[in-house]
């Protein structure tokens, strides 16, 4: 069933009993498989009916029984989902969120509104994740993790609620980081959470011994500019 104010380019297969319900624009090549609810209005109460959109790029594929809500006034009218993004059976996106490039969501991943996750994060199965929540890129949630803060970059996180298991090194290596920059990645974690520092001081030191790095720059910024608070390693 295709509702009014839905785009669809070449190459995308839409499967059999899927519903995309209105102001969904989805790209070239993707596949939405079959009892997937597509584009549907948020049960957020502050929701009353503006004209708010649903975008899915290109090269996706959206599993059996998922559930992917438009956004609000309050999210800027918008939900997104970039490129190359694997969406697996049963998993929730709400409203307002923004997926990045390469993700992995597996089975029965739930995501609150207005999260935001950062290109080729993979969110374990039965993992939840607090409205507002950002999953910093190249992130590893573990399965069952229940996220209420955000989580760094080239992280990997577990547990409930989710605290830092150190760094996604496997992942990493998969998608071509060198030893080097992994070794640094590496040493501004231990720094900047494992470390008896200050945050302040941890900071600085981390920009002193590797500030010549663009991810661990990254790594830096997130932390600088995260709203709920970062999450940090299972108290001792």
């Amino acid at each position: 069933m295709i509702g009014p104010g839905v785009k669809i380019d070449s190459g995308t297969v839409i499967g059999p009993s899927v519903v995309i319900e209105c102001l969904t624009t989805i790209g070239k090549r993707n596949r939405i498989f079959p009892f997937a609810a597509v584009g549907a209005a948020t049960p957020d109460l502050k929701f009353h009916g503006e004209p708010a959109t649903l975008e899915i790029g290109d090269d996706n594929t959206i599993r059996e029984f998922t559930s992917i809500h438009r956004g609000t006034e309050a999210g800027g009218m918008r939900t997104r989902i970039g490129n190359h993004v694997l969406v697996m059976p049963y998993v929730h996106i709400a409203h307002d969120c923004a997926i990045g490039d390469h993700c992995i969501l597996v089975n029965s991943t739930q995501l609150g509104g207005h999260c935001v996750i950062e290109e080729f994060a993979n969110l374990e199965g039965m993992s939840g994740v607090h409205q507002f929540c950002r999953i910093g890129a190249y992130a590893l949630v573990a399965a069952g993790a229940k996220v209420a803060q955000d989580v760094p970059p080239y992280s990997m996180v577990a547990g409930d609620r989710a605290r830092l298991a150190g760094v996604n090194e496997i992942g990493l290596q998969r998608r071509g980081f060198s030893t080097d920059t992994i070794s640094a990645i590496k040493a501004a974690t231990r720094t900047l959470f494992f470390s008896k520092l200050l945050r302040e001081d941890a900071i600085a030191k981390t920009l002193e011994q590797h500030g010549h790095l663009a991810e661990v720059r990254r790594l830096v910024d997130f932390i600088n500019n995260s709203k709920r608070g970062v999450v940090g390693r299972e108290r001792e």
